[in-house]
């Protein structure tokens, strides 16, 4: 069973950049994207301060946030990196099946990842995951470096927006129309 200790939640910050902007981009007319909750059953609260301090996960959870960007279904989970690698342990064999069956019943799944130390955001598409999650479960390497990835999916914060990860939805969309889906084109790798 796994538990939850409120020492800090890693993540927090970003998950909270991220409901920034989906409140922005609903304001806007936009997108509709909802966090989705976490089932926790609360073992120990502090009376004092009505906080739980100590839960377990009722069920394993699917992806972070899910909701629709101008009518196309989309689903996401965010993750912080603080080194130039990513290691795919920080994503869980359920997500990556989630976002398998949601990409097949004609949504766009992907990762927001946060590489803190360079203060800049990396949109990866379902498609461009899956290779990188087959390699490891092969054997391969189990982590993502920098240089493996397409430069034109990366992006900061601006136009007052703290994670403005619809821009490289559209790249993806517009990739994805015509026909190169997995980003391999003439795509910069780093």
């Amino acid at each position: 069973m796994s538990t939850w200790n409120s020492r800090g939640l890693r993540g927090s910050t970003l998950e909270e950049f991220i409901n920034r902007t989906n409140e922005k981009y609903r304001e806007n007319g936009l997108a509709l994207i909802q966090k989705v909750p976490t089932p926790i059953t609360p073992v120990q609260i502090d009376a004092e301060s009505r906080h739980i301090t100590l839960a377990y996960f009722e069920q394993k959870s699917t992806v972070d946030y899910i909701g629709a960007v101008q009518g196309i279904p989309v689903c996401f989970d965010a993750k912080e990196c603080r080194t130039d690698t990513f290691p795919l342990q920080n994503v869980h064999e359920h997500q990556v099946k989630f976002m398998g069956e949601f990409e097949k019943q004609g949504g766009v799944a992907f990762l927001l990842i946060y590489y803190g130390h360079r203060d800049v955001f990396y949109y990866m598409s379902y498609a461009e995951l899956l290779p990188f999650w087959e390699r490891s479960a092969a054997g391969g390497r189990k982590s993502i470096r920098l240089e493996e990835l397409d430069d034109s999916f990366f992006f900061s914060m601006h136009g007052g927006l703290l994670v403005p990860y619809l821009e490289p939805l559209q790249t993806d969309l517009e990739r994805r129309g015509s026909g190169d889906a997995d980003g391999s084109g003439d795509s910069q790798k780093r």
